[in-house]
């Protein structure tokens, strides 16, 4: 499923969300933090990327998110599923 971000601002608490859904790839993740970082720039909203609606996030991409969260300060929500994931499959080998 393609990559699909929506945006939703919140005014009133200064917050802009990115919704990301379907696969995320390094182009994606790329494009991402691009639009993140603009809209920090011109809102000065505090920005927070949940990934709850991902299917696939490839391992290019990963580092991008993160460096995003630790050198930007966006907050990253979302991500439970994914550490489950890697549970089930650990427990099932």
């Amino acid at each position: 499923m393609p990559t699909q971000i929506k945006q939703i601002d919140d005014a009133t608490r200064g917050i802009t969300i990115f919704r990301v859904e379907g696969d995320m790839l390094f182009e994606d993740a790329i494009l991402l933090g691009r639009i993140a970082r603009d809209t920090h720039e011109e809102t000065g909203n505090s920005i927070t990327i949940d990934l709850a609606d991902l299917d696939f996030l490839d391992s290019d991409s990963a580092p991008i998110l993160k460096r995003l969260e630790t050198e930007h300060g966006f907050e990253i929500i979302g991500t439970e599923i994914f550490l489950q994931t890697l549970v089930n499959a650990a427990e099932k080998n």
